[in-house]
């Protein structure tokens, strides 16, 4: 796995030794960032933006969407070995006065605590069998994603989750094993 493009193009990023985290491939980020440089459906620059990288990993999408420029990434990570690959790569990167670690569970942090940010892109990666539906409407209620944001959620290709009513979806799509969802809210929510 590695940094596909920007600043630091090529980076080698650092792997778990358990099978228990799934990192994202690059055939599918590289396709994910293809879709928002390309596509007329998305209106989003990437520099600049602040990250929420939720289920984060090892920290792939979060670094990828740094080197490309992006000004901050959160990521929330609780797996303990996730985590020290997740550190490591972020210093690997040179990337740590850009970045914040919540070591926490996404499912039982209270999103009340990132109240005062407001995120351009959120991008969830949980395991393939957790249901996300509380959290998507939890996102809404604290109000943490831009007017004009976008969030990518990547989902088991046979999953079904039903999302909130409130949730637009933009576009779906299927890269192996791997379903990506682009979305955004409804702006009368």
């Amino acid at each position: 796995m590695r940094i596909i493009s920007g600043s630091i193009k090529g980076k080698k990023l650092f792997l778990p030794k358990d099978i228990f985290t799934r990192p994202l491939k690059d055939i599918v980020k590289e396709s994910i960032f293809n879709l928002f440089q390309h596509s007329n459906k998305f209106d989003l620059d990437i520099e600049n933006t602040k990250v929420l990288d939720l289920f984060s990993g090892v920290g792939s999408f979060g670094l990828e969407c740094l080197s490309r420029g992006s000004s901050y990434v959160t990521f929330v990570e609780n797996y303990k070995e996730a985590l020290k690959v997740l550190k490591k790569n972020i210093d690997h990167c040179n990337f740590k006065n850009k970045t914040t670690i919540i070591e926490k569970d996404i499912f039982t942090y209270d999103l009340k605590n990132l109240a005062n940010k407001k995120f351009d892109l959120i991008y969830l990666d949980p395991p393939f069998k957790k249901k996300i539906k509380k959290l998507v409407d939890n996102i809404l209620d604290q109000n943490l994603l831009i007017e004009n944001g976008f969030i990518i959620i990547h989902r088991h290709k046979n999953e079904q989750e039903i999302l909130s009513k409130s949730f637009n979806l933009i576009e779906e799509r299927v890269y192996g094993n791997s379903k990506i969802i682009f979305g955004n809210y409804f702006l009368d929510k």
